[in-house]
């Protein structure tokens, strides 16, 4: 089924048509009370434009290159995990997505299926996402697996150190594939600056490091060689009562002060936001 649509709003109406609530709670959901994630849109919406007149805007050129890849706007998909309970090609759909519409995909290593196949799927480099659910034998095995497959970069995510109380999906019960068979979070708990200076120089790939939210820690990750710094608070489905990502964003910009790539997630809803 082909369907065009001309809004975001249409294509959130279509997807929430074609899931059950539990599922879709899922989906939009985030921890404890949720002000989290209405943080990361509410910060969008305190930045105003000041808009100048009379200058020649009749050929814009929005692309922009990432770590060496050219984009077509500056953005790339961010991972997400359990895809397959949406589209039945799950992150092979995603990065087909991405990579005709001109930009990176950051594959999720809790979707289906195995990162060789979504790496298989288009020629446009790719970036793995990190959970470390294992020791670091099980670290190093996935990480030569990754670089097997041919990724561009490894993002390691670091926000999830426990799994939150997301409690839309609690109240109806519904729990995601990735949860159902529960994965060894102690390594998640038990990460340090010199567990991932080893993950960093294991992959040596360039190394990008999700889920940071404060100056003290962006220092921290130039100190230790980190290319490119993500701030995020995983959507406000990790740790409730945090600020907004772009609320952190300017502090984090200036701590970093041209050291390190900054990218940041949360709240992005359309072209204006970028």
């Amino acid at each position: 089924m082909s369907l065009d649509f001309v809004s975001n709003e249409e294509i959130i109406q279509e997807a929430r048509r074609r899931v059950d609530q539990g599922t879709w709670d899922y989906l939009v959901g985030g921890s404890e009370s949720e002000t989290t994630l209405r943080r990361n849109r509410l910060a969008f919406d305190r930045i105003a434009f000041r808009p100048r007149i009379l200058v020649d805007v009749s050929s814009i050129d929005p692309s922009t290159t990432f770590m060496g890849q050219q984009l077509r706007i500056p953005a790339i998909l961010a991972p997400i995990g359990s895809l397959q309970v949406f589209h039945p090609e799950a992150g092979v759909a995603s990065t087909r997505a991405a990579s005709e519409f001109g930009i990176m995909h950051a594959v999720s290593s809790v979707t289906q299926p195995t990162l060789e196949e979504t790496a298989a799927a288009t020629e446009t480099p790719k970036i793995f996402q990190l959970y470390v659910h294992g020791d670091m034998k099980w670290t190093e095995d996935i990480i030569g697996r990754v670089k097997e497959a041919g990724y561009a970069a490894l993002a390691l995510t670091v926000d999830v150190a426990h799994y939150s109380r997301r409690e839309r999906p609690m109240l109806t019960r519904y729990q995601p594939p990735t949860r159902r068979v529960p994965p060894d979070r102690r390594h998640l708990a038990s990460l340090t600056w010199e567990t991932m200076d080893i993950i960093k120089d294991t992959a040596g790939l360039p190394f990008m490091l999700k889920g940071v939210q404060t100056a003290e820690d962006a220092e921290s990750a130039v100190q230790h060689g980190v290319d490119v710094i993500w701030v995020s608070n995983h959507g406000g489905r990790q740790i409730d009562h945090s600020l907004g990502s772009m609320d952190t964003l300017p502090e984090i910009v200036q701590a970093v002060n041209g050291q390190a790539r900054i990218i940041v997630d949360g709240g992005v809803q359309r072209g204006s936001d970028i």
